[in-house]
């Protein structure tokens, strides 16, 4: 893959390695917590260690044959990184095979030096090189920066996610229907007895 480089803030674009699993933990914790921030039912909780969740989470995507995780490093330092994958057919989803893009994070002191719309031509010369014919991501509704790139890169909208939270009884095992019969109560009703 060709190396980015660009000045004056100059960095360059390469694959991730193992090595880099520590700052790619910190940077995607990073995400976590903002997005967590736009929506704290919607996005999950960052937890008690979210660097390490994310650096393992990644490190188990290195391997992967349709996976590529492309990082920005300056001076030494990783500024960005994006996460993308090939995704098959999807009947659930009414799309044929696409790429994904799943991350794409710039720490702040890389921003507004080019360094996410690298990051994100750096995947799509990589999904173009194995055919992909179209590429998908997600977008938090609130935001509105990330958005503008990427319809700048060209992308659409065409699906928006909604969202509802339901409220469970006590002892259900999921949403889906599992204790139909049970009485639907609000927490505070359940807490108070």
């Amino acid at each position: 893959m060709e190396q980015l480089d660009q000045a004056p803030s100059s960095f360059i674009v390469r694959r991730a390695e193992h090595r880099d699993l520590p700052a790619l933990g910190r940077l995607g914790a990073q995400l976590l917590r903002t997005h967590h921030e736009f929506d704290r039912l919607r996005f999950m909780a960052p937890g008690a260690d979210p660097e390490g969740g994310y650096a393992w989470f990644l490190g188990t995507q290195l391997a992967e044959h349709d996976v590529a995780i492309f990082v920005a490093e300056r001076a030494g330092e990783m500024i960005g990184y994006v996460y993308a994958g090939v995704e098959p057919q999807s009947w659930k989803e009414l799309r044929e095979e696409a790429g994904f893009i799943h991350d794409v994070v710039v720490a702040e002191a890389g921003r507004r030096a080019g360094v996410a719309t690298a990051l994100v031509e750096s995947a799509l010369a990589w999904f173009r090189e194995r055919g992909v014919p179209r590429v998908v991501l997600w977008s938090a509704e609130q935001n509105a920066a990330a958005q503008r790139l990427f319809a700048r890169l060209g992308f659409r909208r065409t699906m928006v996610e909604m969202t509802r939270e339901l409220e469970l009884s006590r002892g259900s095992a999921s949403a889906d229907g599992d204790a139909r019969d049970a009485p639907c109560m609000s927490r505070s009703r359940l807490d108070r007895g």
